[in-house]
């Protein structure tokens, strides 16, 4: 019986990054090491690899909808063949955690892709990036694994939870109060709860790919001595919908909340969600914006989507 292997498809990113110097670590360029060379750096990981494509080549901070869409196709041709097992995606990880989840809610995956990334450049004296892409290996093969997830320092984080907490450490990422969903060790998983669980939704990767524009929604944020003229100004520019990053458990400073009520009289869509990393925003009767449970970046994504239906 054939094993089934897996297809890795490169996205740019610090992992695919040049400095001058090996002790270097901050001062490279993004995105310049293509996926065959990263291939090479990863000893035995040709084995399990039936193909691998470059399908951008970007700083993640860079990241865009086009590249997304270009990856989506990409990624749901590769998941439709019997022969392959899963997916690596090698990523910057500036907005790794936007892409996870934007792939999750436009493929849900049956079959494993598993994004990865490094905090260190390919040039680096001890890069991180090798075995990032061999332990996101072992679970792109896992018996079971299935859902987009992000594999980093040996830690597995599903997309809805994984976020970028810190700016420098080996161990970027955290899953907050959900955990992990696992982790990679000598090649192993040791599995700590559920993959995430694929929730077909029909259409929205066609609607997405077909669309020729996409709805413009922007960011703002609660603060102290907030008020309302960035809204005034995108409202006055035709913006489709708003997420804000309240405070606490989704308070809005009330000037804030002055703009963004006339916003949503005036037909934009108003999404809430908290600046605390942690938690989620607890439902009030008196509540005037609907919440959202997840950042405000990923926020953003579900309500493109929404709007784009």
């Amino acid at each position: 019986m054939t094993r089934k292997k897996i297809v890795v498809l490169a996205t740019g990113g610090t992992i695919a990054g040049r400095a001058a110097s090996a002790g270097d670590n901050i001062g490279y360029t993004a995105g310049q090491v293509g996926v065959e060379e990263l291939l090479d750096a990863v000893p035995g990981l040709r084995d399990v690899v039936a193909g691998a494509e470059q399908v951008a080549q970007v700083d993640s901070k860079d990241m865009s909808f086009e590249v997304w869409r270009a990856l989506a196709l990409r990624c749901a041709h590769w998941l439709g063949r019997d022969d392959i097992a899963g997916l690596v995606i090698t990523h910057g990880t500036d907005t790794l955690e936007e892409t996870a989840f934007f792939l999750q809610a436009v493929l849900s995956p049956a079959k494993p892709v598993v994004l990865t990334c490094a905090m260190r450049p390919a040039t680096a004296m001890a890069p991180d990036g090798p075995q990032n892409m061999l332990d996101a290996a072992a679970v792109a093969l896992h018996p079971g694994a299935q859902g987009v997830t992000a594999v980093c320092a040996g830690v597995i984080h599903s997309a809805a939870d994984v976020a970028k907490r810190h700016t420098y450490r080996l161990d970027a990422f955290s899953s907050g109060d959900a955990g992990a969903v696992g982790y990679v060790e000598e090649g192993r998983v040791r599995q700590l709860r559920a993959w995430p669980v694929p929730r077909p939704a029909p259409g929205v990767l066609e609607r997405f790919v077909a669309a020729t524009s996409l709805p413009r929604v922007e960011i703002v944020t609660s603060h102290a001595g907030a008020g309302g003229a960035l809204v005034n100004a995108l409202v006055q520019q035709g913006v489709d919908g708003l997420v804000v990053a309240a405070t606490g458990n989704g308070t809005v400073h009330r000037d804030l909340e002055a703009a963004l009520l006339n916003a949503q009289a005036a037909g934009t869509k108003i999404v809430r969600t908290s600046r605390c990393a942690e938690g989620v925003v607890l439902a009030r009767g008196d509540d005037r914006f609907p919440a959202a449970a997840m950042s405000a970046a990923k926020a953003r994504i579900a309500l493109v989507l929404e709007l784009l239906g």
